[in-house]
């Protein structure tokens, strides 16, 4: 029970009627875990990130609720960019800033920034932010949740616009295409300029063993994902807590969606532009004579690696179990 100036804010009830209140013995093995000596009635398992005000009738709080999620990871010297990025999405987005430099009041110059979500720790990246923020029952009133880097150029593209393409292409992981001019690695997320959705492509010889897996299917980049809340419910477990780089994520995440060669998809029509900036590298630390960034892009490799070798141990491991049993 709270008080405020000294006023019970319970109506006209004492403590003691809460504390003398006799309840009933309750155990209800299908509530969630922790909650099982609760009325189900009174649980509330999922949350999200809508405001909510500090006055007035809580019914009358939201005159509309954000139907999807779009989060960047950002540092301070990118403002004003992420500044024109914001302005693609509509009232129908919810933005969230993951500040990896610890400075956020100072984003308030954007009016935008207001109501937006702020979440700050020093030195982290994305998937650091995604795991421990974006839990599936912390974003499941979103209908798709964008986990985005903060050097992505949106001249050509429109959130809306985006949306109804995933929707009508039934894609559950996506990205837009990506101009093939700067920062690409892969065949498989260069635009093409005759379709709307492309979910294939040819590689150099010797890298597709299968036409459905990746890199030439089931395949996207870790740098601007797009997930529909059921893909994300699975890739969010998917995560590694050490693993703070992604690298090696996108080669997995086929396993989240089925099949994945028909739901994972790039939209070629509204597309972006990878600026490559080396902003997050330039967080890391000089040591033995190299660069910050050198030590960064060496990490990244590491997890690749670590991260390929605790998928095939799993897998084994699931594997010889199902054998025994």
């Amino acid at each position: 029970m709270s008080s405020l100036d000294g006023k019970l804010l319970s109506g006209d009830k004492s403590p003691e009627d809460f504390g003398s209140r006799k309840f009933p013995e309750i155990y209800v093995p299908t509530n969630p875990r922790g909650a099982e000596v609760l009325p189900p009635g009174i649980v509330v398992a999922k949350t999200d990130f809508y405001l909510r005000r500090l006055w007035g009738e809580p019914n009358e709080d939201l005159k509309k609720k954000p139907k999807y999620l779009v989060t960047f990871t950002v540092g301070f010297d990118q403002r004003n960019h992420i500044n024109g990025v914001v302005k693609k999405f509509s009232e129908d987005f919810q933005i969230l800033l993951f500040h990896y430099d610890g400075r956020t009041t100072e984003w308030d110059q954007f009016e935008w920034s207001k109501n937006a979500i702020h979440i700050s720790t020093r030195k982290q990246t994305k998937w650091w932010f995604a795991k421990r923020f974006l839990h599936p029952d912390v974003v499941s009133a979103y209908e798709y949740i964008f986990i985005w880097d903060e050097d992505l150029g949106v001249e050509h593209f429109n959130a809306d616009k985006y949306i109804e393409l995933v929707k009508k292409h039934g894609l559950e992981i996506s990205q837009p295409g990506l101009e093939p001019n700067n920062g690409l690695t892969w065949e498989m997320t260069k635009r093409r300029g005759d379709r709307e959705v492309h979910k294939d492509t040819k590689e150099k010889p010797g890298w597709c063993k299968d036409p459905h897996l990746p890199p030439c299917a089931a395949f996207v980049e870790i740098m601007a994902p797009v997930f529909s809340r059921e893909a994300w419910r699975c890739v969010w477990h998917m995560i590694q807590n050490d693993l703070v780089h992604g690298w090696g994520l996108d080669f997995a995440l086929r396993r989240c969606v089925e099949p994945a060669h028909e739901k994972i998809g790039v939209v070629d029509s509204q597309w972006i532009i990878h600026k490559v900036i080396p902003s997050l590298g330039s967080q890391g630390k000089s040591e033995n004579g190299k660069a910050p960034w050198q030590g960064v892009r060496e990490r990244c490799k590491k997890e690749w690696t670590m991260f390929q070798n605790r998928l095939a141990d799993a897998d084994k491991e699931y594997l010889g179990r199902t054998v025994k049993g």
